[in-house]
C-alpha cells in the first residue's frame, strides 16, 4: 500500500513539475514596454489637456499580429483615452526576446489587419482625425525587411478598410466602410497588382459579404483588469506564448 501511495504521489509530482516547467517561459517573460516620451509639441498639436495635477494616461493597443519565417510583427497604436497619437509597427527575429520598430511612427494612425503570402505582406490602416480617413496599405515584398505605404486613393477620402483578403501575391479584394451611425455605406474593390491599384466593383447600403483573410494562427488577449496583452501563436490547435505587451506605458503631464 505504501508503495502504491508513493508511486501515485511521484506521478502527481512529476505532472506538476512538468506543468510548472511549461509555464516558466511565460512567467519569466518580461512584458514589452513601448517607449513614448510625451513632448510639449505633442500635447499642443494633439490638443491634450494634461497637467501635473491631472495627467493623461498613455496606452498601447495591439491591433494585429502576423509573422513570416522567424519574424513576428505586431501592429498597434499609442493613444490616450480619447485620442490616437501614433501608429506603431514592431518586429522581432529572435522569438520575442528583443523588438524593434520596423517603420517610423505614423501620426494619428490606426492599423487594422495583416496578411502574408510567402514573402509578400499587407497591413491595412487609416488616419483618425477623429473620423477614419485616408485608408492605406503598408506593403512588403521581402518578408517584412522593408515596408512602404500605398494610399488607397490619391485624394483625401473618409472611411477605413473594414477587411481585405489576398488569394495570391497579385490578386485581392477589400471592403471600404464609410458608414455613419446606422447608415451603411460600403464599397467592394479588387486588385490584380498586389495592392498597387484598386478597381471599384460594387457599392452597397447593406453590409457586404465578408472577404477577410483566413486567420487562426495568432491569438491576442487582454482580459478585463489585465495590465498586458498576451500574444500567442496557435500551432496544431495549441497556443504557445510569444510575447506580452504593457497596456499602460506612461503619462502625459
Amino acid at each position: 500500500m505504501q508503495q502504491i501511495i508513493t508511486l501515485l504521489y511521484s506521478e502527481k509530482f512529476v505532472k506538476l513539475r512538468l506543468l510548472l516547467l511549461c509555464m516558466v517561459p511565460l512567467l519569466a517573460q518580461i512584458p514589452v514596454h513601448v517607449d513614448y516620451t510625451c513632448s510639449v509639441e505633442d500635447i499642443d498639436s494633439f490638443g491634450l489637456t494634461c497637467s501635473e495635477d491631472q495627467p493623461c494616461p498613455i496606452f498601447f493597443e495591439v491591433s494585429a499580429v502576423d509573422g513570416f519565417g522567424s519574424r513576428i510583427f505586431v501592429a498597434g497604436d499609442i493613444h490616450t483615452r480619447t485620442t490616437t497619437l501614433f501608429g506603431v509597427l514592431l518586429s522581432t527575429e529572435d522569438g520575442g526576446a528583443s523588438w524593434s520598430e520596423a517603420i517610423p511612427r505614423l501620426r494619428s494612425t490606426a492599423f487594422e489587419q495583416f496578411q502574408f503570402i510567402e514573402d509578400h505582406g499587407w497591413l491595412s490602416g487609416h488616419r483618425l482625425e477623429p473620423l477614419p480617413k485616408d485608408p492605406f496599405f503598408l506593403l512588403t515584398a521581402d518578408g517584412g525587411k522593408s515596408w512602404r505605404a500605398r494610399p488607397l486613393f490619391e485624394e483625401t477620402r473618409f472611411g477605413s478598410i473594414a477587411q481585405f483578403r489576398f488569394d495570391s501575391a497579385a490578386s485581392g479584394q477589400l471592403i471600404l466602410d464609410d458608414s455613419v451611425g446606422k447608415a451603411i455605406d460600403q464599397e467592394l474593390y479588387s486588385t490584380m497588382t498586389g495592392g498597387e491599384n484598386w478597381e471599384i466593383k460594387q457599392k452597397s447600403t447593406k453590409i457586404l459579404p465578408a472577404v477577410r483573410a483566413p486567420g487562426g494562427r495568432w491569438s491576442v488577449t487582454a482580459p478585463t483588469g489585465s495590465t498586458t496583452y498576451l500574444i500567442e501563436r496557435i500551432v496544431n490547435g495549441k497556443k504557445q506564448p510569444a510575447a506580452r505587451f504593457l497596456i499602460h506605458i506612461g503619462d502625459c503631464k
